[in-house]
């Protein structure tokens, strides 16, 4: 169920708990009966498509909450490249050592809540290396993605675990 509806543009819609961002409406929803049929399509990012989960990319307001709670703490005198990206490091790895010994390595559910906390520390400090880049993690994801997009051409890469090397 629709929990609230916005028309104007680039407002949050949210359906189920779930939030949908970026939204212009081109179409209003029409309740009938016990369901809300909505037809609507989106713009976002210059291209129409419909609406989808907001991105699980770190928005603006966790990001601003990670850098003041670097800084009540004067931390950022700490926070140079090598040290952060040291600091990804070792944190990847206490994320990796939830799956050490656990005989199916795919999948260890009764860690979840660990492998959380690590996850988010993993995210954390990479936060916290790019804005001490000076780099915007939407635009350096982006464009990764662009350069892999390249490397990893669907037709060659669809269902293979290979490296871009190693496709043919």
């Amino acid at each position: 169920m629709w929990k609230t509806l916005m028309e104007n543009d680039f407002e949050v819609l949210r359906c189920d708990n779930v939030s949908y961002n970026k939204i212009q409406w081109k179409d209003l929803c029409v309740a009938a009966s016990d369901k809300i049929i909505c037809m609507f399509k989106v713009i976002l990012s210059s291209k129409e498509i419909f609406a989808k989960k907001e991105s699980q990319m770190i928005n603006p307001a966790v990001i601003s909450k990670v850098l003041q709670f670097r800084d009540d703490r004067n931390w950022k005198q700490f926070h140079n490249p090598k040290d952060l990206a040291i600091s990804i490091s070792l944190e990847a790895a206490e994320l990796l050592e939830n799956f050490q010994w656990s005989g199916a390595d795919l999948d260890v559910p009764e860690k979840s809540e660990k492998i959380e906390d690590e996850l988010a520390d993993v995210l954390i400090y990479c936060t916290l290396m790019a804005d001490a880049m000076g780099m915007n993690m939407n635009e350096i994801v982006s464009k990764k993605l662009e350069k892999n997009a390249k490397k990893y051409n669907v037709d060659k890469a669809f269902g293979s675990s290979k490296k871009y090397t190693e496709l043919e």
